[in-house]
């Protein structure tokens, strides 16, 4: 019998780290330095809307594999590996930048998602 995270399907593999991503680099904040003391809304909506992005789009990849051609959650980990650190870089963008810097950033993120995706599905 396996115990652990081993033992879990994809998708539920893909919900595990998504929420520690989501726990770890969206939810915690870090009150003495400038990027982290306060996060405006349109920041916080940005950040939120790629790391969901990002979710359904890595789920829908594994659901639309075919029994033949079976993808893991590693192997989109590892397709998508400069994403995902973007992902968990995003909270490091200062607020003091502006709104329409720090929107455009948030923006290439997203693109930068389904670029990588995109990309991997071409490889499968």
């Amino acid at each position: 019998q396996l115990v652990g995270e081993d033992s879990l399907a994809e998708a539920d593999k893909i919900t595990l780290d998504i929420s520690k991503i989501i726990k770890d680099d969206f939810l915690q904040q870090n009150g003495f330095t400038e990027y982290d003391k306060f996060c405006p809304f349109f920041k916080t909506v940005g950040m939120l809307r790629n790391i969901m992005h990002y979710y359904r789009l890595a789920i829908r990849t594994v659901e639309s594999a075919s029994a033949d051609s079976k993808v893991t959650w590693n192997q989109i980990k590892t397709a998508t590996s400069d994403v995902l650190f973007e992902l968990t870089s995003m909270k490091f963008e200062s607020p003091s930048m502006g709104e329409e810097a720090l929107k455009k950033k948030l923006q290439k993120v997203y693109d930068n998602i389904e670029k990588a995706f995109a990309s991997l599905e071409e490889t499968l």
